[in-house]
């Protein structure tokens, strides 16, 4: 706590002077009102005074600190003071972020960032409480032998399920059977090959599949160019770590002397939760920016949804209220895992924003947009998705791809135009952004959000999960990198 507080202290030392190169209080002052809208929308005026355009100065280099503080204190607390992180995370997480939205509010004279950080948060987090919930309610009961055959076919089915009730969905539901099915063989490798195929790189052909894809059809990407164009790359993914899981699991012996009567039937109670998880598929789709009749909240020019929101979380609601309880006692079921998911990114929503704006306004630089290629693209979408939540990443290099070709990425009519190839390379560029946000997402814990919540359910249970920089350097460094690699040969480098 010590070092969370001598971080607080010299971050706003470091606040007051950068005020003084800000205009002064009022010049910047900003105004908030609810001004006259049709009944469907909620709108917020912003009237800046002294500057027409509201324009901001962007953070300094060194406001990064709170977020890479974050990231260290996740990837060590559990590992060196296990029992301070357990109890203290939230307020760690919660303190760092209200640190850095009161540095942008009252240094920088900017509050369009953590408002948007703001809507962007709760979006993200009724989408995973709503599906967490929901899957809770259902027992998925497997009657066979966890042998490597069966074990990557459930891999390659989750793949593909995760297409339809989004990763997060796909790994709430599956995670246990999963961990039920090897029972007495069950090994970390298990939980890490399963967030790697199905908490990742399985939803990468939907915009329902995983969250970045998701922001790209509301900025007017169509439904289907992400399975057209993704593909090719997303089976090749699939099938190599599933082989590379097989081979991992054909070693394992534990439990081959154990004799066990299975039937092999499959049996899935609370089918009820499938309806709420049905509903909260079909609010994805309610966009304030497609159909104009969604109400929304207006601010500075963009609509935001709050219709689907309040639906997600009545549905997580009604899903808990309503569940078969002998379901979820099987289950296990309690609301840690996404808790620690809910605390955890709000730090990392709002800290990460200087590290999101300094990138954007290089990329979109004369200097950055010299070095954009669907090359650059792929791998600086994949270096910080595995990092930064991997949703926000998408759209910062969406926005530096389009800027360099004159496009706009708050014109759906651009968007679409880039997608289709409308630009040099644009289609390139997009696809690039879209492999690179999905797959590279499994690089680290934080990358997605589903890969928390899978890891605290499988240390729930008793299964030892390796710590930050093990899942990194025992897995994603000898496997993922490599894969990514050869991905970016064969789909992008001679393209």
């Amino acid at each position: 706590m010590k070092l969370v507080l001598f971080t607080i202290l010299f971050f706003c030392l470091f606040a007051i002077p950068a005020k003084s190169s800000v205009q002064s209080a009022e010049s910047n002052e900003v105004e908030i009102s609810v001004v006259e809208s049709p009944a469907s929308t909620i709108a917020i005026e912003e009237i800046a005074p002294d500057d027409e355009h509201g324009a901001h100065h962007g953070p300094p280099t060194w406001a990064v600190i709170p977020f890479v503080l974050l990231l260290l204190m996740i990837a060590t607390g559990p590992l060196f003071f296990e029992h301070f992180w357990h109890h203290n995370y939230p307020k760690v997480a919660v303190a760092l972020a209200v640190l850095v939205v009161l540095y942008y509010i009252f240094a920088l004279g900017n509050t369009h960032s953590p408002i948007h950080a703001t809507f962007e948060y709760i979006q993200f987090i009724s989408l995973l409480t709503g599906l967490f919930i929901a899957s809770g309610g259902i027992m998925i009961k497997v009657d066979k032998k966890g042998t490597p055959g069966v074990n990557s076919v459930l891999l390659l089915i989750g793949a593909v399920i995760a297409n339809v009730i989004g990763t997060t969905g796909a790994s709430m539901l599956l995670i246990r059977p999963f961990i039920r099915l090897n029972k007495g063989r069950i090994k970390p490798y298990h939980i890490i090959f399963f967030i790697f195929v199905i908490s990742n790189v399985g939803g990468s052909l939907t915009p329902i599949g995983d969250p970045p894809l998701f922001l790209g059809f509301l900025k007017g990407v169509p439904f289907f160019w992400t399975l057209t164009h993704n593909f090719f790359p997303w089976v090749f993914a699939v099938i190599v770590l599933v082989a590379i899981f097989y081979f991992f699991d054909s070693k394992n012996k534990d439990g081959e002397t154990v004799e066990e009567e299975v039937s092999g039937k499959v049996s899935i109670l609370g089918s009820m939760s499938f309806i709420w998880l049905l509903i909260i598929v079909l609010a994805v789709f309610l966009d304030p920016n497609v159909f104009d009749w969604v109400p929304a909240i207006h601010y500075a020019g963009q609509k935001f949804s709050f219709l689907r929101e309040i639906i997600m979380l009545s549905v997580a609601y009604l899903s808990y209220r309503y569940a078969n309880k002998e379901v979820l006692k099987s289950n296990e079921f309690n609301f840690e895992p996404i808790k620690e998911v809910a605390f955890i990114f709000i730090g990392i929503f709002g800290t990460m924003m200087p590290a999101l704006e300094l990138v954007g306004n290089f990329a979109q630089s004369p200097a950055g947009v010299k070095l954009i290629s669907h090359n650059t693209l792929y791998w600086g979408t994949g270096a910080l998705s595995g990092f930064l939540d991997n949703a926000p990443t998408y759209l910062n290099f969406l926005a530096a791809g389009m800027a360099s070709q004159g496009a706009d990425i708050t014109s759906i009519a651009d968007v679409l135009k880039f997608a289709k190839d409308g630009f040099t390379d644009s289609a390139l560029m997009l696809k690039a952004i879209s492999v690179a946000a999905v797959f590279f997402g499994a690089f680290t814990y934080i990358g997605n959000g589903p890969n928390f919540m899978v890891k605290a359910i499988a240390e729930q249970v008793g299964i030892k999960m390796p710590s930050f920089f093990g899942y990194i350097i025992r897995y994603s460094l000898p496997i993922l990198l490599p894969l990514f690699i050869i991905v970016w040969l064969i789909f992008f480098a001679f393209a």
